[in-house]
């Protein structure tokens, strides 16, 4: 028998989410609203997609450069394409993101249904294992860098197990190269996706991060890390995105890193905190090797909510100096705030759009506040009675674009709360704002202008929701 029919298929599978950067849509029956309205969402989500503003899945990635003699791995990005009945899958893993296991489960459920084994693994499974448990043949719990290879080498012997868990975090300074062989490179805005560690020494009580990474951060050596960005450069020219939440949390560590990224000429995006408008040395370091734009977490600019929800790494009166100091630097800024925390009142949108209109924020994100079941927060929402699901069935969370209320505010009515909301991104997103964020960014314009484009049509869409979620609610 030759070695291609002993071959074993495993597919990954990425699920898309229910709106957003996976192609904006309405939570409710496009068919009972306006038609003008159904068109014009359905041709901006297929600009959307087009304009390649999705990413590829980190996770799949690693895995399925996980090798192993006699294992064939794929991606199958749901967001892009349809599940690959017409071949013959020995094993197909399903990435679980709290917000979609309904999704998840109802696909297993058919995988299943037509003999092919199923591995569930992901942020989900991790936290609620017990809930996923009749789901699925196999689960994997927690991160599964090493766990999988162990995984890919029993089923060549067939020899697989229900679980597949390790009570401790995978050693992040043992080289593990990832390839992207399995990507289609057309789809993506790029996919130079680059993470340096893992971990947060944070407990906001609205993230998750630090309850599935740990509090400690777990780096990649700096030699691994450069040499993974120049083998990705060979192959796609576009911009990097180092995906780690606060690329300037161990600042000795992102100084030597991006101090030897220099020679390489590249263009990237990052995620850091506002305390980098602090660190000017390391600032200067990220524009010299070439930061075209972060996402800081600013949340709330209102001290009341900071302390309320445990966000204490930056003080309120220090963020504009900040967030100037980095625009100052030659880096364009998305401003990520949280409207609706337990210090926010009316007034609050009124001090978000000073902030906005004071900094020149390039890209403000103005999110509600998201209890994500196994977070701090939902279990005190939960407590409180404050919750608008069902906090008894996880599946009954989801996912979208500021598109519903999943709480009460604390001092705010939902209907009220939801003018405020609906008035605040009205007066921030337009097509003027949109073109005049652009050509005032300091780098990366078009990215910008288009970012805010995209934006002007979310939070109209994010409008609609609400305004039908609320009627619905009252009627």
């Amino acid at each position: 028998m030759s070695d291609r029919h002993l071959t074993k298929n495993v597919l990954l599978v990425f699920l898309p989410s229910e709106s957003g950067v996976d192609g904006a849509r309405s939570l409710y029956d496009e068919k009972r609203v306006n038609p003008f309205f159904t068109w014009t969402n359905q041709s901006l989500r297929s600009l959307i997609k087009q304009s390649q503003f999705a990413i590829p899945p980190l996770s799949l990635m690693i895995l399925s450069s996980v090798e192993v003699e006699g294992i064939e791995q794929s991606i199958c990005d749901m967001r892009f394409e349809e599940f690959p009945w017409q071949k013959k899958w020995d094993l197909v893993g399903i990435s679980v993101q709290t917000g979609m296991a309904k999704k998840a489960f109802e696909l297993a459920e058919k995988l299943r249904a037509a003999g092919i084994q199923i591995v569930l693994g992901g942020a989900h499974v991790t936290l609620f294992p017990e809930s996923c448990r009749s789901h699925a043949d196999i689960l994997v719990e927690g991160e599964a860098d090493d766990l999988w290879k162990e995984l890919l080498t029993d089923l060549t012997t067939g020899s697989l197990k229900k679980l597949y868990r390790s009570d401790i975090f995978p050693d992040l300074g043992i080289p593990r190269a990832v390839s992207k062989q399995s990507l289609v490179k057309s789809r993506y805005f790029t996919t130079n996706l680059i993470q340096t560690g893992r971990g947060c020494q944070y407990s906001c009580d609205f993230c998750n991060v630090h309850l599935l990474n740990g509090h400690a951060l777990r780096k990649r050596s700096v030699p691994e890390v450069v040499s993974e960005v120049a083998r990705f450069q060979e192959h796609d020219q576009r911009i990097f995105f180092f995906v780690d939440d606060s690329i300037n949390a161990d600042p000795s560590y992102a100084a030597e890193l991006f101090r030897k990224l220099i020679p390489l000429k590249i263009r990237w995006f990052g995620q850091a905190t506002t305390t980098l408008g602090q660190q000017h040395e390391l600032l200067k370091t990220f524009a010299d090797s070439g930061c075209q734009a972060l996402l800081v977490g600013i949340e709330s600019i209102e001290p009341a909510s900071r302390s309320a929800h445990k966000k204490n790494q930056n003080r309120a009166g220090e963020l504009v100096k900040a967030v100037r100091s980095i625009r100052e630097a030659g880096i364009s800024l998305y401003g990520s705030f949280i409207y609706g925390l337990d210090g926010d009142t009316l007034d609050t949108p009124a001090a978000i759009l000073d902030f906005v209109n004071e900094t020149k924020l390039d890209v403000p994100g103005i999110n509600i506040l998201r209890p994500t079941p196994g977070t701090q927060v939902f279990e005190r929402l939960k407590e409180e009675g404050r919750l608008l699901f069902d906090p008894h069935d996880i599946t009954a969370y989801r996912y979208s674009f500021g598109q519903e209320m999943l709480y009460k505010p604390k001092q705010i009515s939902i209907g009220a709360f939801i003018e405020s909301y609906s008035e605040l991104t009205s007066q921030l997103f337009n097509i003027k704002s949109a073109i005049i964020r652009g050509l005032c960014a300091p780098r990366s314009k078009s990215a910008v202008m288009l970012f805010n484009l995209f934006y002007t049509h979310l939070y109209s869409l994010s409008r609609h929701d609400l305004k039908h979620q609320h009627e619905k609610t009252i009627t």
